[in-house]
C-alpha cells in the first residue's frame, strides 16, 4: 500500500454500491500537534447518518476531509455493528483494525474492536504482520460479519492488531486491502473476494472517484461503474500479470521529451499512496527540470510556477495521461508549494513508478478483477 483507494467497470444498474471516502492528509506538516488535530476532529465531527437509495441498490456514506491526500470510508464489524474508518487500498490485500487488547498509543487513540461485544466473533490461532511505508502492525486473524454500506460479508476473516508502529498521528483506524488474494500477508481471503463469492456484488469490479479540494464527493463503488464520474470513454489497460494492480507504462515525458521510463517500465496504480513515486535518480531529474529545491522532507517550488510549468505526461498503453502543474504542485500547511514527486524507497529490479492519489484525482479508475485490467478516464 502506501496509503489508499480505487475503481470499477461498465455500469451495472442492478447492483452498484457507492461508499463516499474521506480525504485525509498524513498529519505531517498539515495538523501539527495533538491539540490541533483534536480540535479539527471535533469541529468536523463525522455524522453517522447515511443516505440510502434503496431503489437503485445504492448506498452513500457522508464524508470527512482532513486537509488532503488520504481518502477514508466507514465500515462496520460485528453483531451489533461497530464502526471503523479505513483506507480502501489497492496496494494491499488485508483488512485489519485495532484490537481492544492493544493498549499502546497508536491503538488507544483509534477505534478498537471490542470482540467480547460481538455475538458473531470467531478467533483463530493464526498470527501475521504487515509492513507499510507509513508504519507496520502485528496481529491475529479472526472472523466476523463486515459491512461496507449495504454490502455484507459474513464470517469474514480479518486482522486485529495487537501492536502498531507509525500510526500515532493518523485519524484512520485501519486498512481495507483491495489487491489480489496472493498478496495477503495474513493468508485470509480478501473481503472483495468474499463478497464476490457470496453473490453480494453482481460484477467483479470496483471503481474510485477521488475529489479535489472538496470535503465531500469522493466515492469507491462496488459491482459496477457510475458513468457520471468521468468524461469520454474508459481506456482499458491489461495487467502485466493477474495478481497485482500493475500495468506497463510506455514513457513519462514533458515538452515532448522523454524524462523517465524511456524503455518502458512498470506502473502500480495504488489508491493507498498519496503522491507519485519512482526511482531516486529519475525523480531527482524531474525535480531539477521543474526547478524544485529540496528542503526538509519535500522539494519546493514557487507557487507562481503552477501557472507556468508544463504538464507531465504519463503514456500508458499508447494513451497520453497529462498531469498539469496545478495537480502535481501541492501546498503545505504554511501555504508553501512543493512537488508531488517522491522517491520510492523500495527498489525493485526493474524501473517501477507508483501512481497514487495525485494521478487518480485526475483520472477516474476502474479495477476489473473479472478481466484482469484497469480502466482509466478523465474524471469530471
Amino acid at each position: 500500500m502506501k496509503w489508499l483507494v480505487l475503481l470499477g467497470l461498465v455500469a451495472f444498474s442492478e447492483c452498484i454500491v457507492k461508499i463516499p471516502l474521506r480525504r485525509v492528509k498524513t498529519m505531517r506538516k498539515t495538523l501539527s500537534g495533538k491539540h490541533m488535530l483534536n480540535n479539527f476532529l471535533k469541529e468536523h465531527a463525522y455524522r453517522l447518518s447515511q443516505i440510502s437509495f434503496r431503489g437503485s441498490n445504492l448506498t452513500i456514506h457522508p464524508l470527512r476531509n482532513i486537509k488532503d491526500v488520504v481518502y477514508m470510508g466507514s465500515i462496520t464489524i460485528g453483531t451489533p455493528p461497530q464502526e471503523f474508518q479505513v483506507i480502501f487500498d489497492t496496494g494491499s490485500s488485508d483488512l485489519w483494525v485495532p484490537s481492544d487488547i492493544c493498549a499502546i498509543p497508536p491503538c488507544s487513540r483509534h477505534g478498537r474492536f471490542r470482540h467480547l461485544q460481538s455475538s458473531t466473533f470467531r478467533i483463530t490461532n493464526k498470527t501475521f504482520s504487515v509492513a507499510y511505508e507509513s508504519g507496520s502492525m502485528k496481529g491475529v486473524v479472526v472472523h466476523d460479519t463486515v459491512r461496507i454500506g449495504d454490502l455484507v460479508s459474513t464470517d469474514q476473516p480479518f486482522g486485529l492488531s495487537v501492536t502498531e508502529y507509525g500510526f500515532e498521528g493518523i485519524p484512520f483506524d485501519g486498512v481495507l486491502g483491495l489487491n489480489y488474494p496472493k498478496l495477503s500477508f495474513s493468508g485470509a481471503i480478501p473481503i472483495f473476494d468474499n463478497l464476490k463469492n457470496q453473490g453480494a456484488i453482481s460484477e467483479p469490479v470496483f471503481a474510485f472517484y477521488l475529489s479535489k479540494d472538496k470535503w465531500e464527493g469522493s466515492v469507491v463503488m462496488f459491482g459496477g461503474v457510475d458513468h457520471r464520474y468521468y468524461k469520454g470513454e474508459l481506456n482499458w489497460v491489461p495487467l502485466i500479470q493477474a495478481g497485482d494492480w500493475s500495468v506497463h507504462m510506455d514513457r513519462i515525458s514533458m515538452k515532448r521529451k522523454v524524462i523517465a521510463c524511456s524503455g518502458g517500465c512498470e506502473a502500480v496504480v495504488d489508491t493507498g499512496t498519496s503522491l507519485i513515486e519512482g526511482p531516486r535518480r529519475l525523480v531527482n531529474n524531474i525535480q531539477k527540470l521543474i526547478g524544485a529545491m529540496p528542503q526538509g522532507f519535500e522539494d519546493y517550488v514557487s507557487c507562481f510556477a503552477v501557472n507556468t510549468l508544463p504538464s507531465i505526461i504519463f503514456t500508458i498503453n499508447g494513451i497520453n495521461y497529462p498531469v498539469p502543474a496545478r495537480d502535481y504542485i501541492l501546498k503545505d500547511s504554511r501555504g508553501h508549494c512543493y512537488t508531488a514527486f517522491k522517491e520510492n524507497r523500495v527498489s525493485p529490479s526493474r524501473e517501477t513508478w507508483i501512481l497514487g492519489d495525485v494521478f487518480l484525482r485526475r483520472y477516474f479508475s476502474v479495477f476489473d478483477r473479472g478481466n484482469d485490467r484497469i480502466g482509466l478516464a478523465r474524471a469530471v
